[in-house]
């Protein structure tokens, strides 16, 4: 195999990890943002859905500029179950502060997508790309933890 074959493997392995993620994330954060009580999180994790969506987009635009054409990504299993964890916590009377807990976790788990993927020999305008979507990332994290610090 040539070292462009390695490296367009390199790209969809990574690429498809921060995928999966994103699917994660834009389920996750719309079922929170469906459930939570506060209008104002309520809206923002709506539109945080929406926003990693986008960047799911993006990354499966790069894929087919690379070549590839079979993109059928469906989320993780712990994504799937955390996403009926949250579902029974609402259910349950978790409250607000109970759902961003969850939706940190999500979040750290985000970031460690995207670091994984950062952590490989990416070409350029694939890196820098990465690197914009990680740090939308890294400030939705901090102001999920800020949101559920002040719910205490």
């Amino acid at each position: 195999m040539s070292n462009t074959s390695n490296s367009l493997l390199e790209v969809e392995e990574a690429l498809r990890l921060v995928i999966d993620n994103l699917i994660d994330g834009q389920e996750g954060m719309q079922k929170i943002g469906e459930e939570l009580k506060d209008e104002q999180l309520k809206r923002y994790f709506l539109a945080e859905s929406l926003r990693r969506a986008s960047f799911r987009g993006d990354l499966e635009t790069v894929l087919h500029q690379e070549g590839v054409h079979d993109i059928k990504e469906h989320g993780s299993v712990t994504g799937t179950v955390q996403r009926v964890w949250v579902s029974l916590k609402s259910k349950l009377g978790g409250g607000d502060h109970t759902l961003l807990e969850t939706a940190e976790q999500g979040e750290d788990a985000a970031k460690a997508a995207y670091e994984d993927a950062l952590n490989r020999e990416l070409p350029l305008p694939i890196r820098q790309l990465l690197v914009t979507q990680a740090a939308h990332i890294q400030a939705s994290h901090d102001y999920v933890k800020a949101a559920r610090d002040s719910s205490k």
